[in-house]
């Protein structure tokens, strides 16, 4: 059976500040931990009874403090075979050390990918299909709210803006909403948003309202917000084509009235059950980005990747229609999330022969991606999200992870990669922020594969210059106006509280591994 990851954890006695397995965000299966990934958990529960005890801190305030955090890379360290993470020993005993080598505020941190349900319960869990395949699975819709969201995003880390990403789901258009108003007032019944309006899990109207209830209680921007609508969403069943009136007249108000500064397109998904999914390149989408230039509108998001989300669409997750697109967009911006790497470590495709090649670095489909660029080096509007790619490598098979990092900065340049999480499916991004301070290529795979060094200033590049340039943000002045928002002084009260971050991670992992 699936539990979150934290309750596994409780249930185990294990407290670790970063995750020690690979958890699923609900798109994928998980998997059992690996052989080192077990070493790394064990060594880090032996460390962290040693060092609590020599610092004087009770092992759970140690686990999450800095200390526990710079145990927890070392430990890694250890397990893998191999100096992955820059820490030092001092880390671990004085927070000192900690502070001088890794200052918080050091950058400017925006991330592009990040989630909740707003408290919603994933049904499907509980479905007749699952239960027969022996499931019995729980919801803990409290782990995904938006409560939980806030505080992880902006209290327990160093996130200072953030785009709330979309998730597969389909509005009622305009006019489907009108008859269902209707409908309502002939019940009697209040009206209920989620019944006449609809969108799923995670709708682009609640987007647009969380994100406005943050920025009003910062003061200022802190949280921008995606549209969910997509090319297939709006279909006339008798016809078997797009309802360009229905699909412009939701875009429209996507735009106008809930202020989404991007579209998040899922290629591979069909929540309108129109049977088919769509490509960056085909017919339907190009009458999507001329209504998306009409309305001003030319930042796309695209999930790519993951394939097996979608059994019977999951080829579409393909980034190969990528190249096409971008080539006859050049005022369109193309984010590509999770830089289109096809199977996570929670698959079993991602141990088969073939998906990762060690003498080239290559894996699937990261390869196209890269390749696209290749084939066009002046191509200048496509940027590499690493949500998800990077921290899923970083804890299961950090060699992988420096060849993802390497080859999209070697072919489209540090100023083309963003800085995304998935969080809170990881629980606090600070881990993810923590891990990507400490990352570096080693030597020898720089020589061997020809990737530079990463820099401090290509870092600061991908942790968030790179997503203020998409947005319009400007660091400096954002930067200046964070400091002194309503936020930032409720964080200095929450710190100073000495309130604890909480470990967990929410995603989901199997009870018996």
């Amino acid at each position: 059976m699936w539990v979150p990851k934290w309750q596994r954890d409780r249930a185990k006695g294990v407290d670790s500040p970063i995750p020690t397995q690979v958890v699923s965000n609900e798109e994928i299966w998980p998997r059992p931990q690996n052989r080192t990934q077990a070493h790394w958990e064990h060594r880090l529960g032996e460390l962290a009874t040693a060092n609590a005890k020599r610092t004087g801190m009770e092992r759970r305030a140690f686990l999450r403090s800095p200390l526990g955090l710079a145990t927890a890379f070392w430990a890694a360290n250890e397990a893998f075979g191999q100096r992955y993470w820059d820490v030092d020993a001092e880390e671990m005993f004085e927070l000192a050390a900690h502070a001088e080598k890794w200052p918080r505020g050091e950058y400017f941190v925006f991330d592009v990918q990040a989630h909740f349900t707003n408290g919603f319960a994933l049904n499907f869990r509980q479905s007749e299909f699952m239960r027969s395949m022996g499931f019995d699975l729980s919801g803990d819709a409290e782990a995904y709210s938006f409560n939980t969201f806030f505080k992880e995003m902006f209290l327990d880390s160093e996130t200072d803006m953030l785009v709330i990403s979309g998730v597969p789901g389909r509005e009622k258009s305009p006019a489907e909403e009108r008859a269902a108003l209707v409908e309502n007032a002939a019940s009697g019944n209040p009206v209920d948003p989620m019944l006449v309006r609809g969108g799923g899990i995670l709708p682009s109207w609640l987007m647009a309202k969380r994100r406005e209830d943050i920025n009003q209680l910062a003061g200022g921007q802190r949280a921008l917000s995606q549209s969910n609508c997509a090319p297939n969403h709006y279909w006339d069943p008798a016809t078997d084509r797009q309802d360009r009136v229905a699909l412009k007249e939701q875009m429209t108000r996507e735009v106008q009235e809930y202020g989404s500064a991007s579209w998040k397109l899922y290629c591979h998904f069909d929540p309108a059950r129109t049977g088919r999914g769509f490509q960056l390149d085909d017919d339907a989408t190009a009458y999507f980005y001329e209504v998306a230039r009409e309305l001003g509108q030319t930042t796309v998001s695209v999930h790519k990747g993951f394939a097996s989300q979608s059994r019977r669409f999951g080829h579409l997750a393909n980034p190969k229609d990528v190249e096409r697109a971008a080539l006859q967009n050049p005022d369109f911006t193309f984010v590509i999330y999770h830089s289109a790497l096809k199977h996570g470590p929670t698959e079993p495709a991602f141990a088969e022969p073939g998906f990762f090649d060690p003498s080239t670095g290559d894996f699937a489909w990261h390869e196209i991606l890269m390749d696209i660029k290749r084939r066009n080096p002046g191509l200048d509007n496509v940027y590499c999200e690493i949500g998800s790619a990077f921290a899923t490598l970083a804890v299961s098979h950090p060699v992988m992870c420096m060849h993802l990092m390497g080859k999209n900065i070697k072919h489209y340049g540090a100023d083309k990669v963003l800085w995304g999480t998935d969080c809170i499916w990881w629980g606090s991004p600070q881990w993810c922020i923590e891990a990507f301070k400490r990352f570096q290529i080693s030597d020898e795979i720089c020589e061997k594969f020809g990737y530079a060094k990463l820099t401090k200033q290509d870092k600061a590049r991908i942790f968030g210059l790179n997503a203020a340039k998409i947005y319009g943000v400007d660091p400096t002045l954002a930067r200046q106006a964070i400091r002194a928002d309503a936020l930032s002084t409720m964080k200095a009260s929450y710190q100073a509280g000495e309130l604890e971050p909480d470990n967990a991670a929410h995603g989901w992992v199997r009870a018996d591994a």
